[in-house]
């Protein structure tokens, strides 16, 4: 089934013959003539809506999934009855492709089907994590308390990720606001300054000849410049989404960059602890979690030692030991989680980690930012600035030979 329906306008007659008009969703035109004949309507007209051309579909984000789940575990404690919940969170959402995906779900269920297997169709926005725990919930009569911890588990990922990427976004702005400004510069500003030297009569200062050389280059190649940019970045989404091996050097070389490195080995330790604690609480096998955690860590480094430790849990050792045997977190860690193995708190004590790591990301991502503030500034004005210096060099001296 698709993850979206079409929106369809309909004009009608309701149970007391008035004429009614308005718009519903549905696979196609059949579907929702039944779903208006079960609300009552006797149709008249319908049509497909259409599309405007200026209009932007809005795509279903990962924080949309996870408001969802929150919707629903909230409707579910609160007595509503799955399908209704359905209905009620479906109509009431603001993202339309996100209400549509909703609809779907509820259609499956009314069908027959299970939740959970209603989640697997749409492997896109609900991955097997949710999918097994979902059906750990039927299964056991917990679905709300499952879901209650699902919804919390996603909040958690994506309020780490929004850090990360506050972390990584504010230098790649800046950066390439630098290389903007300069290109800029470059291309539109030296030439001017280029006509006014030629009256001079006289060389120009090594700086200034630099500056225009590299000016004159940019105004004739800018065409091949970005085209090899353009290239680079191709080559590097096609590697990463590809290669495995590409994705596994990447991530290795991302952790020893200074200042960036730190926090991502401390957010792939949070996601690695808010995972095996989520799944471990909801009475999945300990080797079973692991195989999903491995896939949730966010680092190919983690993934790789999380599967090693499935392997060796799988032959029987405890997970503090096949921890200290990848060598990669740090012994708090690995004390905290035999602590929890001794006490048979497991999922409480990885809960513990997860909320020092979380936090541990959102203190070093502000220090970052106050750390890079003044040293963009710097890079900044040496850029622009000695740009403006070469300009108004052959000036200045020009001046002292008045």
């Amino acid at each position: 089934m698709a993850d979206t329906n079409t929106i369809f306008l309909w004009e009608g007659l309701n149970k007391r013959g008035a004429r009614v008009k308005g718009e519903t969703s549905a696979d196609n035109e059949i579907a929702a003539r039944a779903e208006l004949r079960r609300n009552g309507v006797n149709v008249l007209k319908i049509r497909k809506k259409p599309k405007s051309l200026f209009s932007t579909k809005k795509k279903i984000k990962p924080v949309d999934v996870a408001y969802f789940l929150r919707q629903m575990t909230t409707m579910l404690s609160s007595g509503v009855p799955l399908v209704q919940a359905f209905d009620i969170v479906g109509r009431g959402h603001e993202n339309p492709a996100m209400a549509a995906l909703i609809m779907n779900l509820k259609a499956d269920v009314e069908g027959g089907e299970t939740f959970a297997a209603a989640l697997a169709k749409h492997p896109r926005y609900f991955d097997d994590l949710v999918v097994n725990l979902v059906e750990a919930g039927e299964q056991s009569g917990t679905l709300e308390t499952l879901l209650d911890k699902i919804a919390t588990y996603k909040e958690k990922t994506e309020s780490l990720k929004g850090k990360i990427k506050k972390a990584m976004f504010y230098p790649a702005a800046v950066i390439v606001v630098a290389i903007v400004v300069t290109a800029i510069l470059l291309i539109f500003v030296v030439p001017q300054f280029e006509a006014l030297f030629v009256g001079f009569g006289a060389d120009l200062p090594a700086f200034t000849r630099m500056v225009v050389n590299l000016s004159n280059f940019v105004q004739s190649a800018w065409w091949a410049i970005l085209g090899v940019i353009l290239l680079i970045i191709f080559l590097f989404t096609q590697a990463h989404r590809r290669s495995p091996r590409f994705r596994r050097t990447l991530d290795i070389l991302i952790l020893k960059i200074p200042a960036i490195g730190p926090i991502l080995r401390k957010a792939a330790i949070a996601r690695f602890a808010r995972t095996l604690s989520t799944m471990f609480a909801a009475g999945v096998p300990l080797v079973d979690a692991l195989r999903s955690v491995a896939g949730a860590t966010g680092n190919a480094l983690y993934g790789e030692a999380t599967e090693r430790m499935r392997e060796e849990t799988a032959a029987g050792a405890q997970l503090q030991w096949s921890m200290r045997n990848v060598g990669i977190f740090p012994n708090m860690v690995v004390q905290m989680v035999a602590i929890g193995e001794e006490s048979g708190s497991l999922d409480a004590m990885l809960a513990k980690v997860a909320d020092f790591y979380e936090e541990e990301v959102d203190n070093a991502v502000d220090s970052l930012s106050s750390l890079l503030e003044p040293l963009i500034m710097v890079i900044l004005g040496v850029l622009i600035g000695g740009l403006v210096i070469a300009m108004y060099l052959p000036i200045f001296m020009l001046g002292q030979v008045i």
